[in-house]
């Protein structure tokens, strides 16, 4: 079942509104699709559209079914000074309308899940970049979404963070979530992903499965790190 359909003929903002362009993408039920680029890309902008963030956009973003499906998790933290990490997972909660055991169950299986349950009542400005990136981490998975929108998800994690987030996401996907996940870390996108959409200069380049990524650039055996290099000297 396919849970995410972008078309995008352009978008950006108003003093430039091509920083993309022709990015066709889709995710299915219990797909992962690895969206890859070198820095600047537009891998973040291409998020940002599909978030409807940007002021220009010309094109289309279609998810399944109605209301509020998806989760959405920064590269950057984004969180409030003087919220305690347990009112951040309350607000969220009101937000979606959650109902209240539901929330309580949720919550604390994340922060148990994240080892966070003992800062519960202290202020997320006071934790580490890897430990406020664990309660980006536990906002996005309290909804349990359709969809999860991700945005360079390992930044600040440690092993045993990584570890965990990648067990919760399998968990997730198991049940019928599809995930689209930017990222920079190509040795674990190529264990991790089911697909690829490889960016460079605000356009897909290519798109597929490892194998068919491999055909495109004719490496039958190459490394996701070796094609992706072969199609960004391609693109030169």
């Amino acid at each position: 079942m396919e849970l995410l359909k972008v078309t995008i003929n352009h978008a950006g903002y108003s003093g430039n509104t091509d920083v993309i362009k022709k990015v066709d993408l889709s995710v299915k039920s219990g797909e992962l699709i690895g969206l890859i680029g070198p820095n600047g890309a537009g891998k973040s902008t291409t998020i940002k559209a599909i978030m409807g963030l940007l002021p220009v956009m010309d094109g289309k973003v279609e998810f399944a079914g109605e209301g509020r499906n998806y989760s959405y998790i920064p590269e950057q933290p984004v969180l409030y000074e003087r919220l305690t990490l347990w009112e951040h997972l309350e607000l969220a909660a009101a937000v979606y309308e959650m109902e209240r055991n539901v929330f309580l169950s949720r919550a604390e299986d994340l922060l148990k899940l994240f080892h966070l349950s003992e800062v519960k009542h202290h202020l997320p400005g006071t934790f580490s970049k890897g430990m406020q990136q664990k309660v980006m981490l536990i906002l996005g998975f309290l909804l349990e979404p359709a969809v999860y929108v991700v945005d360079e998800p390992f930044l600040g994690l440690d092993p045993r963070g990584t570890k965990d987030f990648l067990s919760h996401l399998n968990q997730a996907r198991v049940k019928g979530a599809g995930v689209l996940m930017s990222t920079h870390v190509l040795d674990t996108a190529e264990k991790i992903c089911d697909s690829f959409v490889l960016m460079n200069a605000g356009t897909v380049v290519a798109a597929g499965n490892l194998m068919e990524i491999r055909k495109q650039c004719q490496l039958p055996e190459g490394s996701l790190f070796e094609c992706f290099d072969q199609l960004l000297e391609n693109s030169k």
